[in-house]
């Protein structure tokens, strides 16, 4: 699954501090332990000499395995006493060993290879904090989209219908071969709230989400790429170009120019020779976003995309009239 970098970056700083604050809390717990029972340090003390004893092994010919064994045997020996003595004094036999938040990684976030379930768990959870934080609402559920706004008349409620069923599967089933989305509509009408829910879903089953305005993401990028930005090496376009699943929320709200077409132009064609969904919402209707962006884009959006066209009465000021 494609994270970007910073969220990488700090998944891996999470999980080490996790595992260096694990370590931490065992030698202090190895301290105080030791303080009240130099018997264990001597025995650990044993320990350390029996490991610099196999320096002597070099040169020792017939009588090396022997040596090896009574090392061990001694190793081992001083081990179980200390774990004896631990018991005895009302703590566990492992009350040394470093309490790590994942059990089967160690904190490392790595096992057999690949990214631990730890680890997937955390970017997962820092993608849900990094969506709630560029979002409008938080996360928009499936189960929190009511279709009751859309009743007051009998086609629109189904065309409605058909959009919510449409985007629940669409989320349940999304993999890397799922097409992309054009939404288009007028302002409130619940294309930003099933964009977010299909977003919630996409997060939920491992897949790196970015999710942002056209307007402050374009921004972003054109500061970054003229040096006006504090990073001014291009990582939003790149992270827009390369996520798993890219939402563009409000096309047509941003004011064009011939950079934020050229850019438009790149995340679109990009990201469709490489197979990867984008989900675009939009007030334009599919005829104008012919005429407030090039042709070409127009027509790469409209043969490329799966369109889903919302229709009936703003649904804040439905809310505001109750």
């Amino acid at each position: 699954m494609a994270y970007n970098e910073k969220l990488l970056r700090t998944a891996s700083e999470k999980i080490a501090k996790r595992r260096s604050d694990a370590e931490a809390d065992a030698a202090k717990r190895h301290s105080r332990v030791v303080v009240k029972c130099p018997e264990i340090a001597q025995l650990e003390d044993k320990m350390r000499k029996s490991a610099y004893g196999l320096v002597k092994v070099i040169g020792m010919g017939d009588r090396t395995v022997e040596y090896i064994d009574n090392l061990r045997k001694e190793n081992l020996e001083a081990q179980a006493e200390i774990k004896k003595i631990l018991v005895s004094m009302g703590y566990g036999e492992n009350y040394f060993e470093p309490d790590y938040f994942c059990k089967k990684c160690s904190d490392s976030g790595f096992s057999e290879g690949k990214l631990c379930i730890c680890h997937i768990e955390l970017l997962r959870q820092l993608s849900y904090e990094q969506l709630c934080k560029s979002s409008p609402l938080k996360i928009s559920t499936f189960d929190e989209f009511s279709l009751d706004y859309y009743k007051h008349d009998a086609e629109i409620l189904d065309l409605m219908s058909c959009n919510f069923e449409f985007c629940r599967n669409y989320a349940e089933n999304f993999d890397m071969n799922s097409y992309s989305l054009l939404m288009t509509g007028e302002t409130g009408l619940g294309k930003t709230h099933l964009s977010l829910a299909i977003a919630g879903e996409v997060i939920n089953k491992g897949y790196g989400v970015i999710y942002g305005s056209v307007q402050n993401l374009f921004s972003t990028i054109e500061k970054e790429h003229f040096g006006r930005a504090d990073e001014a090496d291009g990582t939003t376009e790149n992270m827009l170009l390369d996520c798993d699943l890219l939402i563009l929320d409000d096309l047509g709200a941003e004011f064009t120019t011939n950079f934020t077409t050229a850019t438009l132009n790149n995340i679109v064609n990009t990201r469709i020779l490489e197979s990867k969904p984008t989900i675009i919402s939009t007030n334009l209707s599919v005829g104008k976003l012919d005429d407030r962006y090039s042709r070409r884009i127009a027509s790469r959006i409209i043969g490329e995309y799966q369109i889903l066209s919302f229709e009936g009465k703003d649904i804040r000021q439905q809310k505001s009239e109750e």
